[in-house]
């Protein structure tokens, strides 16, 4: 089907944008994205014109929500623009934010989420890729071309010896404690929608190894806390070396996880 999509959208820069592991281009122009047991592939066809392979139904069902078509992204732009306006720091933020554009905050399922930035944990894209594909391949159900990320049921029984061989390392105890306290009731990621954000990135942390940047990516990218800002090797390296020591997230405030994504692929992508 053909949609037309007047704001930033920009498929590629949303799959290489650090917040999601599955996304791909498969060939060039057309990119397969994945949620839960739904699989789409599309493309830009023309000006703010995508094709896409699922039904209507399926459009508004899941993936207008999924890449967040209902937030105006160019305007969140031009609020960055104004609060940058008169300091310092007032042309990297423009260039960031030029450069960003079409960066969209996916809406993704909070157990995939919380597996893959328990993996993210001292690893470079391409290898935290790579052992979300194994950790698919071992547990998750074949759908056509695509294995699955596992569900809960399909992964909560494994053990470090299932866990061994999928590049995870020491990485794979802080898996099999989530594992076991999501399983044992510990921690309900339904319930986790309806905590606060200090109240969410808190009890995230109550799982071994889940530490601010983990806990924080988890409510950003899963349950869509768009005012959290991770701050990781590329977010500490900005804020110390273009903004001067200053957190210009938390001054920022509202949508300072939106403006952490345009810092964030500047930075990494421009290194």
């Amino acid at each position: 089907m053909e949609i037309k999509i007047n704001d930033d959208f920009d498929l590629k820069k949303i799959v290489d944008s650090g917040q999601c592991f599955r996304p791909k281009e498969i060939e060039p122009g057309l990119f397969r994205f994945i949620v839960g047991e739904n699989i789409l592939h599309i493309g830009k066809r023309g000006e703010n014109i995508f094709e896409a392979d699922c039904s209507a139904a399926d459009w508004e069902r899941v993936w207008k929500n999924y890449f967040d078509l209902e937030t105006n992204y160019s305007e969140i732009r031009r609020d960055i623009k104004n609060f940058a306006t008169g300091k310092p720091y007032e042309k990297i933020l423009h260039d960031a934010t030029n450069f960003g554009a079409g960066i969209r905050i996916l809406k993704q399922e909070p157990f995939e989420m919380l597996v893959s930035f328990i993996i993210s944990q001292r690893k470079n894209i391409p290898a935290i890729r790579s052992s979300v594909e194994k950790i698919c391949a071992r547990f998750g159900r074949r759908v056509g071309e695509v294995n699955l990320f596992p569900r809960l049921e399909e992964i909560s029984f494994a053990t470090l010896d299932d866990l061994t061989g999928l590049g995870l390392a020491y990485r794979k105890n802080y898996i099999k404690d989530a594992l076991e306290k999501i399983s044992g009731g510990a921690i309900d990621l339904t319930a986790l929608k309806n905590f606060s954000d200090e109240e969410l990135v808190e009890k995230l942390k109550t799982i071994r190894g889940v530490g601010d940047k983990v806990a924080n990516c988890v409510a950003l990218f899963a349950y869509h806390r768009v005012d959290r800002a991770p701050v990781d090797v590329w977010i500490k390296r900005a804020i110390d070396e273009d903004f001067h020591g200053e957190n210009i997230f938390e001054v920022f405030g509202k949508n300072a996880g939106i403006l952490q994504q345009y810092i964030f692929y500047n930075k990494r992508t421009n290194k």
